[in-house]
């Protein structure tokens, strides 16, 4: 326990409070830090329940369709929890839009996580088919992020 970082412990709950997250995990060489929200205690609903409504879907997010699922070889997916970012910053045009050929190693959004900035890069050449996250918002380990052709 004494080897662990209480400095990078005290920034991810800042994140998981500041983004309103349930959990964050980050993971360096051998080290691996988890921090979970303490919730209230739920207590399960009797029998009478109404279903619960879908929450909206935001305007630039896709509806994942059969073609999607299918392409999951063509997602391009969050190597980390954090806050995604599609320009540099709110001034600058996207890394990316839909329809633009890009090549590997070309970024494509950031992850701010821990305070850094992290590219996302292509791993293989592509045409961006869709983009699935809205800038600013959290997202989790391995949530697509991009769908190339």
């Amino acid at each position: 326990m004494e080897n662990i970082n209480k400095k990078a412990i005290s920034e991810l709950a800042e994140l998981l409070e500041k983004h309103q997250l349930k959990e964050i995990e980050y993971e360096m060489n051998d080290t691996r830090i988890r921090v979970v929200a303490k919730g209230p205690e739920v207590i399960p609903p009797g029998p009478a329940v109404l279903p619960p409504v879908p929450a909206p879907i935001p305007e630039q997010a896709a509806v994942v369709s059969a073609e999607t699922v299918s392409a999951k070889e063509n997602q391009v997916k969050s190597p980390m929890v954090g806050v995604v970012y599609l320009s540099s910053d709110p001034n600058s045009p996207n890394f990316v839009n839909v329809g633009d050929m890009v090549g590997p190693g070309q970024t494509l959004c950031l992850i701010e996580a821990m305070k850094t900035f992290n590219p996302v890069k292509a791993e293989k050449a592509g045409k961006i088919k869709q983009i699935l996250v809205e800038s600013g918002t959290p997202v989790e380990f391995n949530e697509p992020l991009f769908i190339l052709e």
